[in-house]
């Protein structure tokens, strides 16, 4: 029997309606359309056969299987649904009114994730360090809550204001994003960000990112044996880690700062969303190989549909209140349905109806674009950020950063253009890993540990250090130093494509009258 299609829920001011998925993406006859315009929380079942929605007067939960409504609750101030795994019962958030069933006796949590699937439920917690002390996470397993001698695992850290803890799919692990709000050193306006992985077996591990800066995003493939992190100053990194935190490939550089695994885990998505201008790269990570690279502009959300060939992208408000709409593409970059809805209107929200693991089988990975009546999205050719006073001028071929291919394109040590074999990529990975660990402990050693050494880029700029023998000089230097430093990963980012704000332009526009004022400093002018 075939499989069944997928419906694609949509909510905005139109109201609430449901869409058929490829090929007819038509209205859905088996949801009748709710036009109010106060629907706040809809939900659909774990297995897609009932749907759920507060329209601001009445909780409605119908069976979309059959078309027909099953329960109407009077309960208009319902923000939040959500369906048991068995679709036995529906939580209705409202304000707090549940018996306390068990309770875990830990100070200070900020912070908790359940684990996803079947029971039995893990549990991970986090709690700030405060007075000198570490944070930690913890993974309990309910109902075992006795303290921290019943815990499955713990994983102490400093450097932490904040964490995001990501279960994978089986809840034999979880990836911690540990975040600060500033960064010390000065080199990132973002904080910092170190990446901790902790196992249920009691197995922990730092994450090593062998490029420096913002951790964007880090995503669990749905094997729960790898995941993908996308990381470091645009453009930004992409490797794909195993269970031991090994690299397993590296995706070279660009301008993504997201990644998405299809429900099979065979398709992996690198995305540049947000700042970025929309850039796609799709990739088969089964082969490693690239399969397309679509542009979808403006997007603010992005999803795979179940049957793990299709993508939905959209602009929704309060985002974006200009140009709402979605698209939903094949994996091989073709639109093969998109819609903008009126210029009076908006789009808060579209996602796919969800179906139960085995529903839709894994099809092997095709390349070929599939046909579509709508035409290809050509992406708009990326102008890097000139400032005013260069505008007028030949533009060089200087860069500000060098692009790194994907590992399996890089040339190999025999010359050519051939992709290296498994065991080739293996060694080079090994031997990139030992020179940069020596070039790391020479450049410590020569450093020493308080120092940050400067990017290639702000060397140029600047003469080396050097003493006045005025104290209120020498900090004077200090500070413009900083300033140039700060200017130099601006321009970075605007070369790797982001909009900057108009202070970060005006930043980058002062940057000759601070060498000048450098300059005669150091001249004692």
């Amino acid at each position: 029997m075939a499989p069944p299609t997928p419906l694609l829920a949509v909510r905005g001011s139109e109201g609430l309606y449901m869409v058929n998925g490829p090929p007819s993406f038509t209205e859905s006859t088996a949801f009748q359309r709710d036009s109010g315009k106060n629907c706040k929380a809809v939900a659909f079942s774990k297995d897609g056969s009932l749907f759920a929605w507060c329209n601001g007067q009445k909780v409605n939960v119908v069976n979309v299987t059959r078309a027909e409504l099953l329960h109407s609750f009077d309960l208009p101030k319902t923000v939040c649904l959500e369906f048991s795994p068995k679709n036995n019962v529906l939580a209705m958030w409202q304000a707090y009114a549940n018996t306390i069933a068990n309770k875990l006796h830990l100070q200070k949590v900020s912070d908790f994730v359940l684990s996803p699937g079947a029971q039995p439920t893990k549990v991970a917690v986090y709690v700030p360090g405060s007075k000198g002390a570490p944070s930690f996470v913890r993974l309990y397993q309910y109902p075992n809550f006795g303290g921290p001698q019943s815990a499955l695992a713990n994983k102490s850290f400093f450097k932490a204001d904040k964490v995001t803890m990501l279960w994978n799919k089986k809840a034999t692990a979880v990836l911690v994003v540990a975040s600060t709000e500033v960064d010390k050193s000065g080199a990132s306006y973002y904080g910092e960000q170190t990446l901790h992985y902790v196992a249920a077996s009691g197995e922990s591990a730092v994450v090593q990112l062998p490029k420096n800066g913002p951790i964007y995003d880090v995503a669990w493939s749905p094997n729960s044996v790898e995941f993908c992190a996308v990381y470091g100053f645009m453009p930004a990194k992409a490797t794909v880690f195993n269970l031991k935190c090994d690299p397993v490939f590296d995706f070279g550089t660009g301008p993504r700062n997201a990644a998405y695994y299809s429900p099979h885990g065979h398709i992996l998505v690198l995305a540049g969303f947000g700042n970025l201008r929309g850039q796609m790269e799709v990739w088969d990570v089964k082969n490693y190989k690239l399969i397309s690279k679509p542009v979808a502009s403006d997007s603010t959300y992005f999803a795979w549909c179940p049957d793990g060939e299709h993508i939905v992208t959209a602009t929704c408000a309060p985002r974006l209140r200009v140009g709402n709409g979605y698209k939903v593409w094949h994996y091989t970059g073709s639109v093969l349905h998109s819609y903008e809805v009126p210029c009076d209107e908006e789009m808060w929200q579209v996602f796919w109806q969800p179906f139960l693991d085995g529903v839709f089988p894994e099809r092997a990975v095709r390349y070929q674009a599939v046909p579509s009546e709508l035409p290809r999205a050509e992406p708009r050719p990326a102008q890097a950020y000139r400032p005013p006073a260069l505008r007028n001028k030949p533009v060089t071929s200087s860069k500000l950063h060098e692009d790194e291919p994907p590992q399996n394109m890089k040339p190999h040590l025999g010359g050519g253009d051939k992709p290296l074999s498994k065991t080739a990529l293996k060694n080079q990975r090994k031997h990139e890993a030992k020179k940069a660990a020596k070039q790391e402990a020479k450049a410590d050693a020569q450093q020493g540990p308080a120092q940050v050494k400067p990017p290639q880029s702000a060397l140029q700029n600047t003469v080396p250090a050097m003493t006045t023998g005025d104290p209120e000089v020498d900090k004077k230097i200090k500070n413009l130093k900083k300033k140039l430093k700060a200017i130099e990963q601006l321009k970075e980012q605007a070369a790797a494509g982001k909009q900057l704000e108009k202070n970060q332009v005006e930043k980058i526009q002062k940057e000759a009258a601070l060498l000048k004022e450098l300059e005669d400093l150091e001249l004692g002018v």
